[in-house]
């Protein structure tokens, strides 16, 4: 890994002005009671955005920046910080806290750490968000040296702060990206690595992300596949020869112990997991993105764990595309605090969906909009059979700006009614599927939500543009409220 000078951390812009500086400095508490009154919350001011620049020509190092998406603001739609990561190549991936709702109303609990593992250095950042807001900077880096010595584990994809107060952070494999994942545990305190999370005793897996449900005693766990082959991007070669995932890992919480497996399907590829916010519920949906499929899983009366596809995004056959078939790459979901609706992003085929989902096991298609991906007219592309749509959708514009790259992380606000999307999945598929966004940078969007009947809208008065950073064009990833949010707290 190759590092540049830490002063870079110190780089400052004119348009980093803070219009909060002196008045809201201070750091938010430890969430909320329960979802719905999370989603009485105050509206978001800033996000934390995850900006990638690994593998380009720039040889600039990733960094987090804080956007301000307050309407009142004179620095709307603006980065008004970035903190630059001090090495290279880093990849950052899905943020966490080190605190969640669990701890409400607990005054000697803070969330003041963002969480941020890195997908291609296996390193861990901490940073402080409790002394500025605004303008965060690192506490602590949690070297892949020390994290392979205690774990053997690498590829780190997401965390999660437990009820203990540790925080667990998964990763697709171990040090050479073969299909010996798992979870490791953070101390919240001195942020040193106590070790691996399971019992040595079932074995290891492939992995990806997780979810926990306390009243229900259980963690599940997906599969994406082994590391050493998602991270290289997508090749035909590799299906059905079992590199690529297919279950879900059901582990005892207190013991740590694997329960179950469940198949979901050859080559599903499951992926971006979530029980609903109730922390009495039983059910929650995983993404299966390489078949472009959403599975609902729940306990059985019997005590075990079952799933069962209710979503199906069908392939589109093409010309004029890499492959003759066309697949939608679902790879991300969120669910809203009060469990009514879910949303699904089609990372290749463009367009954003909400679903409702009031009966779990039958969601319906409520609201969708394309905001980019392969189908545009006036591209490569001609769609030959579409069991779905008439047409092909119209390329999107937004400003005058040309948007690159498909739809892939997604941030709900609490109260449910404006979605945040940007468009970078992970350098090497970028890189392999959407070119154009390594040279152009990524975008943030807003979509306005109908939370009534259901509905979705792209607020045309919304835009941040990553292509015209400092440091060069950037790939916006994961986003994150320094109050909480609908994919970080955990109830119970």
């Amino acid at each position: 890994m190759s590092k540049i000078q830490t002063k870079a951390l110190d780089v400052k812009h004119p348009d980093q002005r803070n219009p909060y500086k002196g008045r809201h400095q201070s750091y938010y508490g430890t969430g909320y009671d329960s979802p719905l009154d999370a989603m009485r919350g105050p509206r978001e001011k800033l996000m934390y955005v995850q900006c990638v620049l690994t593998g380009t020509d720039a040889r600039q190092p990733d960094y987090l920046a804080t956007v301000d998406v307050d309407p009142e603001s004179p620095c709307y739609c603006k980065v008004i910080h970035r903190l630059r990561m001090p090495y290279l190549d880093d990849e950052l991936h899905h943020s966490g806290w080190n605190a969640s709702s669990r701890f409400f109303g607990d005054t000697s609990i803070k969330r003041n750490c963002l969480v941020l593992p890195c997908l291609a250095s296996g390193r861990i950042y901490v940073v402080d968000t409790g002394s500025d807001l605004c303008a965060p900077s690192l506490r602590k880096i949690i070297e892949p040296s020390e994290i392979i010595k205690k774990t053997n584990l690498s590829f780190l994809h997401s965390s999660r702060c437990l009820s203990s107060g540790e925080v667990l952070v998964c990763a697709l494999g171990d040090a050479l990206g073969n299909a010996r994942g798992g979870l490791l545990v953070l101390d919240p305190e001195t942020w040193e690595v106590k070790g691996s999370w399971g019992c040595p005793e079932d074995g290891l897996f492939q992995n990806c992300d997780f979810w926990f449900q306390p009243r229900q005693n259980v963690l599940i766990s997906s599969e994406v596949g082994e590391a050493k082959f998602f991270i290289t991007g997508f090749s035909p070669d590799n299906l059905r020869k079992g590199r690529y995932g297919s279950k879900l890992n059901v582990w005892d919480l207190t013991t740590h112990r694997l329960l179950q497996r469940v198949d979901v399907g050859e080559d599903t590829n499951p992926a971006e997991i979530r029980f609903l916010h109730d922390p009495n519920s039983d059910h929650g949906y995983v993404a299966g993105f390489l078949e472009s499929s959403i599975h609902h899983f729940f306990k059985t009366e019997d005590g075990c764990w079952t799933a069962e596809k209710v979503i199906q995004i069908p392939n589109k056959k093409v010309s004029g595309w890499i492959y003759p078939e066309m697949p939608g790459i679902t790879f991300y979901i969120v669910i809203s605090l009060n469990d009514r609706f879910l949303y699904l992003s089609n990372w290749v085929h463009g367009d954003v969906r909400q679903y409702d989902i009031t009966d779990p096991y039958c969601p319906k298609l409520v609201g969708q909009v394309f905001v980019g991906g392969s189908l545009q007219k006036g591209g490569p592309v001609t769609v030959l059979e579409d069991p779905e749509l008439d047409c092909q959708p119209d390329p999107f514009v937004i400003q005058g700006r040309k948007v690159q790259g498909g739809p892939n992380m997604m941030q709900l606000s609490l109260d449910g009614k404006r979605l945040y999307v940007t468009n970078s999945l992970y350098t090497p598929w970028d890189k392999q599927f959407y070119p154009d966004l390594i040279r152009d940078g990524s975008v943030m969007l807003q979509l306005d939500v109908d939370t009534e009947k259901g509905g979705l809208s792209v607020n045309k008065n919304f835009l941040v543009d990553f292509g015209h950073e400092p440091f060069g064009p950037a790939r916006a990833h994961g986003m994150s409220y320094p109050g909480g949010d609908c994919t970080s707290d955990i109830w119970e």
